[in-house]
């Protein structure tokens, strides 16, 4: 597996459009910073550590909806590992008018957009959430 963060997205987006309550990815600390953030801004009810089928550590996120629909309507990968993407505090782009969020890994730890412009740190976007 080239990109784990891409590869725990699309196992979110999958089980979001079979109608899943829970999704299973593995673990590791970045996906689990990231998840974080998620659990935060609202987007999944949460997560917790567990033991996988195959007896390596995973990751079991609770998905969020809303009257049946996914809270979660888009879930993008921006710094991919064929091409990085570094902003500045004043670049760090805010989706949908403010209304999603943009989950940017910083030298203060992975936090929101918000949070890296109250901050006042740039670093690299990871992925875009609405």
């Amino acid at each position: 597996m080239n990109d784990p963060i891409a590869d725990m997205l699309t196992r979110i987006r999958n089980a979001q459009m079979r109608g899943k309550s829970t999704v299973i990815t593995p673990a590791s600390k970045l996906r689990g910073w990231v998840l974080d953030v998620l659990a935060d801004e609202g987007y999944i009810r949460g997560y917790e550590a567990t033991t996988g089928a195959d007896g390596h550590p995973a990751l079991e996120i609770s998905l969020k909806y809303y009257e049946g629909v996914p809270v979660i309507r888009e879930l993008t990968r921006v710094s991919k590992p064929g091409r990085r993407v570094y902003m500045g505090v004043k670049d760090v782009p805010s989706v949908r008018q403010g209304l999603g969020v943009s989950i940017v890994s910083t030298s203060k730890g992975v936090m929101s957009d918000a949070s890296a412009r109250s901050q006042n740190v740039g670093g690299e976007v990871l992925c875009t959430v609405f």
